[in-house]
């Protein structure tokens, strides 16, 4: 069945005047008391519409903008279909994982299953979270202790998989969390292996901010008779956040970022960088600029990584320099401001970067540095959003780089001049005691007559007929067979 034909129902209803209430929804009371004690009252667009299909047992397709709520649209529905399973037994092999949540990242998978621990923290269900880059054998103890919902990074699930930590025989729920950005890094091979191990009958749920046509290729293969739930129009950005492109060139962005800052009173922000490489140096040249600045890339382990978040998210850093390994799932309250240092390479990662400002109906800016070679990567990202970009100038200070130099009085300057010629005075002595007559008087050419000393005495060519300098033919007659002569012979 054709996608947007069953996306119709779905997307059809007209927003209602006044936000619905969780309340509303026939969801048991540890739930709402759950919800209620995160501080949420009312549902975002993406959670009013989710939820009702996903209770349902349809199989979803969500389309919205980051940080809208869409871990909250997909979790407390599967947690209250999940709550029949609900026991307070020890036995492992009463706690099977029933719900699998697959996320890119370490980052977001570990955010996911902090909101699904909260969410479900007044019931009995388990919930555990596997990422790559830390030891296998905590998260092993965990597995074979039993958990009904387990949120996990492709990678490292398939090595608990073939390690035979993680049974998936019993999996009721399967969410596709980020899908775009699993394709955009490789895991369709990982995705396509670890479905293989899934039960055919299930419900699949896939939530994205950004929908391609890869995305919907795999929705035909693996969902069955999705329902689209789309609240925005596709790879829209959010409108509480403010977009702002500075032309800039390349060796004043660093200089352009700090203008900015200071200008603006930013006292927190992302800055989004498109290598491991200029993210590191770039962290370092912000710390020489007098910023707390840390650094969050692929190349950092896990611990560091949840360290330096954990570190910002606490106000301890003032500037965080990130890769794309940030840019999707990361939730931080109150982010005033997100930099594009560099403009991203795939105009999808621009929609989820500055979706890290500007969340939960919270204002946010996005400021992006703009210079002559991106004009290309500009003009699709102008292309996706669907919204003209207009570059501003950014004026900086000619002298930003160079200290200021003390005024040097008169007095100052006639007293240094002797100090400087004292300084001169051992190289000119050196220079001295190291003069040689015969090298240091000019070239005057020698005016030969005669014949050179190497040649006195020698034939000249009048007489042989042959230079000095030419050597004599060999006669090698017998190589080609001569007849010797009676002189050789002898």
């Amino acid at each position: 069945m054709d996608l947007t034909q069953t996306a119709a129902p779905a997307a059809a209803p007209s927003a209602p005047s006044e936000a619905p209430r969780f309340d509303t929804l026939p969801l048991d009371p540890k739930l709402l008391r759950a919800v209620a004690d995160q501080g949420y009252a009312t549902m975002t667009p993406i959670q009013a519409k989710a939820i009702p299909v996903v209770l349902a047992g349809r199989d979803v397709m969500g389309a919205a903008q980051t940080g809208t709520g869409k871990t909250a649209a997909f979790s407390i529905p599967l947690l209250q279909r999940m709550l029949r399973h609900e026991n307070s037994s020890m036995s492992p092999a009463r706690h099977p994982v029933r719900a699998l949540v697959l996320a890119p990242t370490r980052e977001l998978a570990d955010q996911v299953a902090n909101n699904v621990k909260a969410y479900s923290r007044h019931t009995k269900l388990r919930a555990a979270v596997v990422f790559g880059g830390v030891d296998m054998k905590p998260q092993t103890a965990e597995l074979k202790a039993g958990v009904e919902v387990l949120i996990a990074t492709p990678g490292r699930l398939l090595d608990h998989i073939e390690a035979k930590n993680a049974v998936l025989n019993q999996v009721e729920y399967v969410v596709l969390d980020e899908a775009d950005r699993m394709l955009d890094i490789g895991f369709l091979p990982d995705l396509q292996r670890i479905l293989s191990y899934l039960p055919k009958t299930r419900q699949t749920l896939l939530f994205s901010a950004t929908f391609s046509s890869e995305i919907k290729r795999l929705a035909e293969s693996y969902l069955q008779d999705p329902v689209l739930v789309e609240v925005a129009r596709p790879n829209a950005t959010a409108s509480t956040v403010e977009q702002r492109f500075y032309s800039v060139a390349s060796d004043d962005k660093r200089a352009a970022v700090l203008k900015l800052l200071r200008e603006r009173a930013i006292k927190q922000a992302i800055v989004f960088v498109n290598s491991k490489l200029g993210c590191a140096r770039l962290a370092r040249a912000f710390e020489r600029d007098g910023l707390r600045t840390n650094a969050l890339h692929g190349d950092k382990s896990q611990d560091e990584r949840l360290k330096a978040l954990d570190a910002f998210k606490r106000g301890e850093v003032d500037v965080l320099v990130c890769t794309d390994v940030a840019a999707r799932g990361l939730d931080i309250a109150d982010l005033p401001a997100v930099f594009n240092f560099d403009v991203p390479f795939n105009a999808e990662d621009y929609v989820h970067r500055i979706g890290r400002t500007g969340r939960a109906g919270a204002s946010g800016l996005a400021m992006t540095l703009v210079t002559r070679e991106d004009a290309r990567l500009v003009a699709e990202v102008e292309k996706l959003i669907k919204k003209k970009i207009e570059l501003e100038p950014l004026e900086l200070e000619d002298d930003r780089w160079r200290r200021p130099r003390r005024p040097v009085s008169t007095e100052e300057r006639g007293a240094e001049l002797p100090r400087r010629a004292e300084r001169a005075a051992p190289l000119r002595r050196s220079a001295a005691a190291s003069a040689d007559p015969f090298f240091d008087r000019p070239y005057v050419p020698s005016v030969t007559t005669g014949t050179p000393a190497w040649e006195q005495g020698a034939p000249s060519i009048a007489q042989t007929g042959v230079s000095l300098h030419q050597k004599p033919r060999k006669k090698i007659a017998a190589l080609f067979g001569a007849k010797k002569t009676e002189a050789s012979a002898a």
